[in-house]
């Protein structure tokens, strides 16, 4: 049987095990398995050539999707790609996987999925409706994909800040920024501090969107910031988990009505990030209408859990 792989850390309480066999059948390839590998995070390179030098070894792996190592992956295993698309070389990262005729090719869906995602949870000209700036808490794959989008966009906020407690990570997204000739005023800080995290968001301004993209509360335990802190009025919280404890989204809650603040999960992140990646995987058109598809079988799994 032929195997589409997921590259993750806890793949096991995914929504992906129940949605796939659906996505796949609606796709025509219904004899294509699912299979979870759970890789600890940032793991030795040696683990992840294995795992990528198996993949490939191995036909009946049609190639799978990368969550959380899709940096540290591409870094341990960039030779053993023959091909990567243009996202993928300019943010250093894959999260597509696939075989086409015998040759390894490594794409980065992030841009397509998170900026997708994003247009639909801001509607049009948000930022120059409300003037609202950007924190992004967290700089791995996601947050380097949301800034380079934001940065490119018409409607661009004036102001992103960057939080994350590595400096390496920082260093390596304000490099892969630089190119960009955008007029947004871009900070980079090092924190490793929830209470600082906190004043950060306290000096926001009104309708400003607040991201957490660092993978606590799904992949570690807890929030980046703490229960203390403030959201901006009429702003928007996104928590790009979609399960596990989910302590920012759980934050965000209690303060929604108090601070009219808009908050969603990384629910419709999750499902176009599969969608593209099973389009590159599979070889299978999916058009608009195929991906509303999708959405909605997703959806039907996801009101019976």
């Amino acid at each position: 049987m032929a195997e589409f792989w997921f590259i993750g850390v806890t793949t096991a309480g995914s929504f992906s095990k129940v949605c796939f066999p659906r996505w796949a059948e609606a796709l025509g390839r219904p004899e294509v398995r699912l299979v979870g590998v759970d890789v600890e995070i940032h793991a030795p390179p040696d683990r992840y050539r294995s795992l990528v030098e198996s993949l490939l070894a191995d036909p009946e792996v049609l190639g799978g999707l990368v969550t959380t190592h899709k940096i540290d992956l591409l870094a341990a295993c960039r030779d053993l790609f023959d091909d990567l698309g243009p996202h993928a070389r300019l943010l250093g990262e894959v999260s597509s996987i696939a075989k086409d005729d015998g040759r390894l090719v490594g794409r980065a869906t992030d841009p397509g999925a998170g900026g997708d995602s994003l247009d639909l949870l801001l509607g049009p000209d948000y930022f120059g409706r409300t003037g609202g700036h950007v924190l992004m808490l967290g700089a791995g794959g996601a947050a380097a994909a949301l800034t380079s989008y934001l940065v490119s966009m018409p409607d661009r906020p004036e102001r992103v800040t960057v939080v994350n407690r590595s400096v390496g990570r920082l260093d390596r997204l304000a490099e892969l920024i630089a190119p960009f000739d955008t007029d947004i005023e871009l900070e980079f800080v090092q924190n490793a501090d929830p209470t600082e995290n906190d004043r950060i968001m306290a000096g926001l301004p009104d309708g400003s969107v607040v991201i957490n993209a660092t993978g606590m509360g799904k992949d570690t335990p807890g929030s980046p910031v703490t229960d203390d802190a403030v959201f901006p009025r009429r702003g928007v919280a996104w928590d790009l988990n979609y399960r596990g404890e989910l302590g920012f989204l759980r934050q965000a809650r209690v303060q929604q009505r108090t601070r009219d603040l808009a908050v969603a999960d990384g629910w419709d992140y999750f499902v176009r990030g599969w969608t593209l990646v099973m389009s590159h995987v599979l070889h299978v058109d999916i058009g608009e209408p195929r991906a509303i598809e999708l959405s909605r079988l997703a959806a039907e799994v996801r009101g019976t859990r």
